[in-house]
Order: structure tokens, then sequence, then C-alpha cells
């Protein structure tokens, strides 16, 4: 069973300053005062920053001070207050989870509200200022919230046989009925390494392959072996940027019987879903992460994690479970 952690106190801060004065190490302090060696060096580092009032150094009565105005500071949180939600909250987190998830989930638990979003953002930005870095558990990992606006070229003009998402039917935007998918590339760092993502509007379900590389012909004839074996009920459009990779999409039009429709140059929203997916997917596998290294069973990992993450839009159900009753209903239907 876990034990609850109990603060440092005055007499121990005192000890901690004599110690280290005498250039005893962390660990030795640690084990002279039966304390974890992270909270040696934490208490160390986060009350020695120097101020605008204060030059820097460690010194207990000063610590101590800090320490109760944290703590004082902290009381305005419901995770502070609450050591078994700021837990559960952390795991979820940890876990890839953003916040929105995590308040629905818990909502949906427990039959009521029991914390809002927002709380657990400020709650998350509010360690990160107190060097605890809780804003690295965050889903986008940002150590300040706000967006950035990516600028880049356009092949649209070169693509055959190209229509316009504008002439893309209405019931795609209200996701109201099914079939409407969206597609993209996820690159990585490494030159050649790359994932195909298929994003499903309305249960925003995820497929992901694995190309050797972003020709054309392949890239369509991936899509058409993925998407092959759903109903037809299940294909109806699909959505893509004005990237070269796409220039065979016509080849779907007699392999799936889709439609298919590209953004506006420079608007990536305009499919939307397919991106949300791929920052969801970033935060287990970084720009950095090198393809050859795993495994098709750690890459499907990777995936079931995402599909099976609730979401709000779905009444914090999952996009695997969307997708599995869609399949079924469909099934019914046929």
């Amino acid at each position: 069973m876990r034990q609850n952690y109990i603060q440092l106190s005055l007499e121990e801060r005192i000890e901690i300053y004599r110690l280290h004065a005498a250039g005893i190490s962390q660990n030795k302090i640690a084990f002279a005062l039966k304390r974890s060696p992270s909270t040696i060096s934490r208490e160390l580092a986060r009350n020695s920053l120097a101020t605008k009032v204060w030059r820097g150094g460690y010194e207990p009565v000063r610590a101590q001070g800090l320490a109760d105005r944290r703590r004082r500071w902290d009381c305005r949180f419901k995770l502070a207050r609450q050591p078994d939600l700021r837990d559960r909250v952390r795991r979820n987190l940890a876990m890839g989870h953003s916040p929105e998830q995590i308040a629905g989930r818990l909502a949906l638990d427990y039959g009521h509200h029991v914390i809002s979003p927002e709380s657990i953002y400020r709650f998350a930005y509010h360690r990160s200022a107190q060097q605890d870095y809780w804003h690295r558990l965050l889903p986008r990992q940002k150590l300040k919230r706000g967006r950035r606006r990516p600028q880049g070229g356009s092949a649209a003009s070169f693509i055959r046989l190209r229509r316009s998402i504008a002439e893309r039917p209405e019931e795609v935007e209200n996701r109201s009925t099914p079939g409407h998918w969206e597609a993209d590339y996820m690159l990585f760092s490494k030159y050649g390494h790359n994932l195909l993502v298929l994003h499903e509007r309305q249960t925003r379900f995820t497929i992901l392959a694995h190309t050797t590389d972003r020709k054309a012909v392949l890239t369509a004839k991936t899509i058409a072996n993925k998407l092959r074996h759903l109903p037809k009920e299940m294909l109806k459009t699909i959505s893509f940027d004005n990237g070269t990779e796409f220039a065979e999409h016509h080849r779907l039009h007699k392999a799936l019987g889709v439609k298919t429709y590209f953004c506006d140059p420079h608007s990536p929203w305009q499919k939307g879903g397919v991106e949300n997916a791929i920052g969801r997917l970033r935060r287990s596998l970084p720009r950095k992460t090198n393809l050859d290294n795993l495994t098709s069973r750690e890459l499907e990992n990777h995936l079931r994690r995402l599909n099976n993450t609730p979401r709000k839009c779905l009444d914090f159900k999952t996009p695997a479970e969307a997708f599995s009753n869609l399949r079924s209903t469909v099934a019914l239907q046929t």
C-alpha cells in the first residue's frame, strides 16, 4: 500500500543545509534523513533559485516559508486537496488522455461532475511553474498555451481530376452519416519513414499503414487494400491535402467506389479529423522515432491505444466501440 508523503520539517531543512554546506552528497543526506534522494534533490533545486530579491543559495528558514506559501497556494486546487483524484488524473495524463477526456470519463464513471478540464490544465501549469513539469504529461507537452501557424507550398494545380472540398456533400461536414474518410501521411525525421493514416469522420476510428515510400501509385493501392474489406455503406468519400502522394486518387473511384476531394491550399484544418489523429499519435510516436526499431506489434499497440481512448464527441465512448457498433448496424441493414 502506498504511504502518504510527509512534508519536510524545519528541523530537516536545517539538517539538509548543514550537511549540504559541509559538502555531503545528496544521496548521503537522503540516507541520513531517511528520505528519498529525489526529495533532497528537489528541495535544493526548488528553494535555491536566485530571484530579484534573493541572490541564490539554500537557506532553511526561507525554504520553510516558501513551502508554507506553496501549500496555502495549492489549496486553491481540487487536485491538491484530493490526493487520490490527483493520482488518477496524473496516471491518465501519462497514458496520453487529454484533460477533457479525463474529466468526461470521470463524470461517466461516477455519474456526476467530478472536475473540469480547465481545473486540470490550471493545476498542471501551476505545478510546472513549481518545477514539477506537469506540462510534460499534457498531450501537446507545451510549456505555454497557444497555437502556431505552419506554412508551406501547394501542388494543387498538378493533381489530375482534382475536385475541391467545397463540392463535398453537406452531410460530411456535420458527421451525421458514416463512410466519410480523411487521409494523410505522418512523417518522421529519418528520410523515407512515414505512416499512412486513414481516419473515419463519424466514429473517429483510425487505421495505420507503414509504407516503404510515399509514391502516388503505392499510396492509392495501400488505401484500397486497407479499406476494401468494409461494406459499401462505409465507403463514400475520402478527403486529402494537396500532396503529390495523393495524385493517383482517381484509382480509388474504381477500386472502392468512393468520391475523392482535396482541401484548399494551405488549409489543413479542412481535414481536421486526421490532423487531430496524427497529433494524438505524436504523443507516443514523436517525430524522432525510428520506425526500423518499431515492430508491427508495437505499432499496433500504439494504434489500439488511440482507438481505445474515450472521446467527448462520442459521449466518452471509444472510437473502437463506435466503429464496431457502426459495422454491426450496417451489417444488419444489408
